[in-house]
């Protein structure tokens, strides 16, 4: 049997958190959401916030993967891109999420193994180009999240505002996966580079480690050979904006170090280290397995201090 204080508490807290509910649930409902299909490949949520004060768009671009709009895959649903939306809202600010394309692919069952990089940001051009064609937003700010911040900076044009970087690498995707190669399994680093070295030349290859398969496998290898020609920090070097450059200390994929690069390699740009979150915007307070978990916990708010660092820099 509980004690009575012990039941005080329990009944408070049950008070707050339905509390919360329904103040998120009220604010949910004070936005308005349209979804549009932009082109045949992208597919997307408008969310527009009731109080709107002021005619400026975040274009939201998810990470690497099957992200879909809110920012979740198969095994992976945080929500945090959905989260993003509602806070801008909350700001009164518009957003759109969309659903990378291949998203689209699997729902109907007609996956193309020809996907490119340059397909990703095509798509994000286009849906610049839809919301400049518009004519409804005076500002139009992009937003991108670990992979969507390449995307992001090559996808901007004259009509942009300013482009914000969550989580962005700094440098090109084979330096990447050669150094978490080096980190988890150094024997295999030797092959990976004979790898990368023949997508240089244009070509595929067969001759990979089985245990590689998830990276080169022939599928992706296109894929691959076709992102890693871009360098982070000498794209953002050419954006003549306002950049701001947000990264958490928690953050097993980026590290600040990255964000660092991007800062020092930007002309006009604004670093913001976030003490604690992790790659999927989240505050973690324990270790990596408290880290790795929260990727597939919803429950979780983003960090505060991202969406404050937000706010300042749109306003």
């Amino acid at each position: 049997m509980l004690k009575p204080f012990t039941l005080i508490i329990k009944i408070s807290t049950l008070c707050m958190v339905m509390f919360f509910s329904e103040l998120t649930y009220a604010q949910e409902n004070s936005h308005t959401q349209e979804e549009l299909e932009i082109t045949p490949f992208v597919d997307g949520t408008l969310l527009q916030p009731a109080d709107a004060k002021k005619n400026i768009l975040a274009i939201i671009i998810g990470d690497y993967g099957p992200t879909d709009r809110n920012g979740n895959q198969n095994f992976q649903k945080n929500n945090n891109l959905k989260k993003l939306a509602y806070s801008f809202a909350n700001m009164g600010i518009s957003s759109f999420r969309y659903d990378k394309r291949i998203v689209k692919q699997i729902k109907k069952g007609r996956i193309n193994a020809r996907l490119s990089f340059d397909d990703y940001v095509k798509d994000a051009k286009d849906v610049i180009n839809y919301f400049v064609n518009q004519a409804n937003y005076t500002n139009i700010y992009v937003v991108g999240h670990g992979q969507g911040s390449l995307v992001g900076m090559l996808a901007i044009n004259e009509h942009v505002t300013g482009f914000v970087s969550l989580a962005g690498s700094a440098k090109p995707i084979d330096a990447v996966i050669l150094e978490q190669i080096e980190q988890t399994a150094p024997g295999l680093k030797t092959d990976a580079e004979r790898v990368f070295n023949v997508l240089r030349t244009g070509k595929t290859t067969a001759n990979y480690p089985q245990a590689l398969s998830n990276i080169f496998s022939l599928d992706t290898q296109d894929f691959i050979a076709n992102w890693m020609q871009y360098q982070p920090t000498e794209i953002i070097s050419n954006l003549n904006l306002p950049i701001l450059i947000v990264n958490g200390t928690k953050d097993l994929q980026v590290s600040m170090h990255e964000a660092e690069l991007l800062h020092q390699a930007a002309t006009n740009s604004n670093l913001v280290s976030i003490q604690n979150m992790n790659h999927v915007l989240f505050i973690i307070e324990g270790g990596d397995l408290e880290n790795s978990k929260s990727y597939n916990e919803s429950f979780r708010p983003l960090a505060p201090k991202l969406i404050s660092a937000l706010q300042d820099f749109i306003k």
